[in-house]
């Protein structure tokens, strides 16, 4: 199973909105076929396995780091295959979330004779699929907060100049957060500030959706996420100007009006927009209000903090916005926190407790 989930690795950021998975095959102590799913629409990982075992695998065992489906979507049913081919056991990391699974596809595989065990090294099983469990459960996103700031807090000096606060290596692993997500966000503000270009540079992989929270549509068409307009979408308010929504439309942009609240944009009816273009996981890179107004509305899934060993003071601009606190014991706290090196800096990880 061990080597089963390092197959399902591979596939982070290439199979949504499917889940990363991976299988093997072992016959008489021998690994004789193995496999993951590499993207949507393309077969998945029991297939990828049956396909590549060597000799025959009746009477074998299957490790599946996700329980086979039993449904039809983009690709036939896997228990099908598993049950047609003779496997004889099956050993699975844990549970399909998928309500048109969930367990439908383990009592299939029982009721066909098939010895099967769920559990095993579950924990890993499904961390790398939080993003698809969520998705699949709520029809939102995954949300991943980034956020790149000093040993005080903050993220720009007074005068908004931010680059660079962090080293080479934390904003290369920056990048490979958004190889690894579905889209990426930013407020209106930091992209007038910085002029993100949103995409992956340091690292192999796919451009992200670029996302902008833009209420009252201040986003030039000079700006860089201009670049690829079909990978653009702009929320905006209702009262933004018409003659800009119909440019970027023709433009080949998305522009998706959404009702405004006192502190903004409705961020709830924003990642249900960005849910039903299947988007499942979601890197937020700022700013401070953007940050806050996630924060107040506990919809921030897994935080990620790159903190610099460097100071600029009550002047410069805070990581995060204010939350309102009127008491201590109200402050988020994290949970199941990993910290480690990157570079100089100091990367810290971890869930809302």
């Amino acid at each position: 199973m061990g080597l089963a989930l390092r197959l399902a690795k591979k596939g982070v950021g290439k199979t949504s909105p499917n889940p990363a998975v991976g299988a093997v095959i072992v016959k008489n102590g021998e690994v004789i076929g193995s496999g993951w799913h590499r993207k949507a629409g393309g077969p998945h990982a029991e297939i990828e396995a049956l396909r590549s075992a060597k000799g025959g695998v009746k009477g074998a065992t299957l490790y599946v780091t996700l329980e086979p489906c039993v449904h039809y979507g983009r690709t036939p049913p896997c228990v099908d295959a598993v049950i047609s081919a003779g496997i004889k056991r099956v050993l699975i990391g844990a549970k399909d979330p998928n309500p048109l699974v969930a367990g439908k596809g383990i009592k299939k595989l029982k009721a066909s004779g098939l010895e099967v065990e769920s559990g095993v090294l579950e924990a890993g099983c499904r961390a790398i699929n939080r993003p698809f469990e969520k998705f699949i459960t709520t029809k939102t996103p995954f949300v991943t907060l980034k956020l790149a700031s000093t040993l005080d807090g903050r993220i720009a000096i007074a005068s908004g100049e931010s680059r660079w606060i962090t080293s080479e290596a934390s904003r290369k692993a920056v990048h490979r957060l958004r190889a690894e997500a579905d889209a990426v966000m930013v407020g209106v503000n930091t992209l007038l500030r910085d002029d993100p270009e949103l995409t992956v540079r340091k690292v192999r992989g796919k451009d992200p959706l670029k996302a902008v929270l833009d209420s009252s549509f201040k986003t030039p068409f000079g700006a860089k996420v201009f670049n690829n307009p079909g990978r653009l979408v702009i929320f905006t308010g209702h009262g933004a100007s018409a003659a800009k929504v119909a440019r970027a439309r023709a433009l080949g942009a998305r522009v998706v009006p959404v009702p405004s609240k006192k502190a903004g944009l409705d961020i709830r009816r924003v990642l249900k927009e960005l849910g039903r273009l299947e988007v499942s996981s979601l890197l937020v890179e700022g700013g401070g209000t953007l940050a806050a107004s996630l924060v107040r509305a506990g919809l921030v899934d897994r935080f990620v903090f790159f903190i610099s060993p460097m100071l600029i003071g009550g002047d410069g601009r805070p990581s995060i916005g204010a939350l309102g606190l009127r008491r201590l014991e109200a402050a988020p706290r994290l949970k199941d926190v990993i910290v480690k090196r990157s570079g100089c800096d100091i990367l810290i990880e971890g869930a809302p407790a």
